[in-house]
């Protein structure tokens, strides 16, 4: 088993022994434990799906006697009324399983639905939809990969996928006295050997860069754009920036860095960001703030 594959399982047991606590009083004094019976797993709005097979991990996990049918797989557009999969056995232990395998469900589809708004929304240009840090603690793999099926692509998993100078370290390094250029250059210097030789992830930059750690900096002017293109910064992060600035910024910085647009990104603006040129959109919307697609488990008793 690998080290996601256990990570999932782990995050699956706190799940299961959170909704769980010390049985379930309801079923258990109800439900004969030889009951059978099947349920199938209905959609009840559109999106796209996503979490199926950890889903299927939870039913497995209450009771790996459980049969579970995949009927769509991740990446399928459901409608109401699209059957997802088919749950047979104990109807006690489907029961004990159902609210935390729909949970995930709902919640990684809801994810994929909205990321993939998002990606339609600028369908045609050449700009990549990426998520944030902005997760729920303990299911970041989970819903980073929700936004892969969805369309879009990952930001950095954790601190350690890359160097970001955002604002609060600038007010820190500047009260010592460092301008940019030198922020950039320490970064870079005291980068760890992990990241050195890492390609940079741009078709802007020359591979005669590819061996130096990439370094992105966050920036809230054209000016300081400006300033940490000539500082060396291989990707700039137009912070909250309005169109007219996003534009003057890529046209000072003239293909020098990549650009990666974040703050205040709604679906409703989403197109004329990208219209700008800029390489990149970040969006944490795409996993705080998305909305669980509607899923549930329709049983039948034998």
């Amino acid at each position: 088993m690998t080290s996601s594959e256990l990570q999932i399982e782990a995050i699956i047991d706190h799940a299961l022994a959170e909704d769980l606590g010390r049985g379930d009083v309801t079923t258990e004094a109800l439900i004969p434990s030889g009951q059978q019976g099947s349920g199938f797993v209905v959609a009840k709005k559109e999106g796209i799906l996503a979490g199926i097979n950890v889903a299927k991990q939870v039913f497995h996990r209450v009771a790996p006697e459980l049969k579970v049918e995949i009927l769509l797989e991740d990446g399928a557009r459901v409608e109401p009324g699209s059957k997802i999969a088919k749950v047979s056995g104990s109807i006690a232990s489907i029961l004990k399983a159902e609210r935390v395998a729909l949970n995930y469900l709902q919640r990684l589809s809801g994810i994929a639905s909205e990321t993939n708004r998002y990606v339609a929304r600028v369908e045609g240009l050449p700009v990549r939809i990426m998520d944030t840090r902005k997760t729920t603690p303990g299911l970041r793999s989970l819903e980073k990969y929700a936004v892969k099926v969805g369309g879009g692509e990952n930001h950095r998993m954790n601190l350690s996928d890359g160097i970001l100078i955002k604002d609060n370290h600038l007010v820190a390094l500047h009260s010592q006295g460092l301008n940019i250029k030198e922020i950039v250059a320490k970064a870079r210097h005291n980068a760890p050997s992990s990241l050195r030789g890492a390609p940079i992830k741009s078709e802007r930059r020359s591979n005669l860069q590819a061996r130096q750690p990439q370094v992105e900096v966050e920036v809230i002017t054209v000016s300081e754009a400006l300033e940490a293109v000539e500082a060396g910064a291989d990707i700039v992060m137009l912070d909250n920036m309005n169109l007219e600035d996003m534009r003057k910024a890529l046209k000072s910085i003239h293909g020098r860095a990549s650009i990666e647009a974040s703050g205040g990104i709604t679906l409703d603006n989403v197109r004329a960001v990208a219209e700008t040129g800029v390489d990149f959109i970040s969006i944490g919307a795409l996993t705080h703030s998305a909305r669980a697609l509607d899923i549930n488990l329709e049983l039948e008793a034998q």
